[in-house]
């Protein structure tokens, strides 16, 4: 199966929010996993997510993605200020390749706790799109 997980990490690595954007399937979701377990979905949120949260990144390196069917591993490591950052990120994928669920797991805690904090004030900014992660929490 031919995928847009490479181009999505290739669209990180530039910053370019509508190149990944445009890897999704309509009703993609990325699963939080530093503002519990919230599932943002829709153009507009994951717009707004994924420019805060790779906008304040540097120097992003990806491995190049594996896994086989509907599901894939993209490992990076990244800068967030001086602190090295590392991402796991399982996704899954519908039928013709589209990303339809970004699943992050950040590594060390202090890596996302440097994110968190440098993300904090744009998403205080979208106390709307926050309810709706969260909400679809559960």
């Amino acid at each position: 199966m031919t995928t847009l997980v490479p181009d999505f990490c290739a669209a990180a690595g530039r910053h370019d929010v509508d190149a990944m954007l445009d890897t999704l399937a309509p009703g993609a979701t990325l699963t939080s996993p530093l503002v519990g377990g919230a599932v943002f979905s829709g153009s507009a949120d994951l717009k707004v997510l994924l420019g805060a949260v790779y906008g304040a990144l540097r120097d992003l390196r990806w491995d190049e993605p594996i896994g086989v069917g509907r599901r894939r591993l993209a490992i990076s490591v990244g800068r967030i200020g001086r602190v090295e950052i590392i991402d796991a990120l399982v996704v899954d994928l519908d039928e013709t390749g589209r990303i339809t669920g970004l699943f992050p797991h950040l590594r060390p805690w202090v890596g996302a706790t440097v994110l968190a904090a440098r993300l904090a004030p744009t998403l205080v900014r979208h106390p709307a799109m926050l309810r709706r992660a969260q909400r679809r929490a559960g």
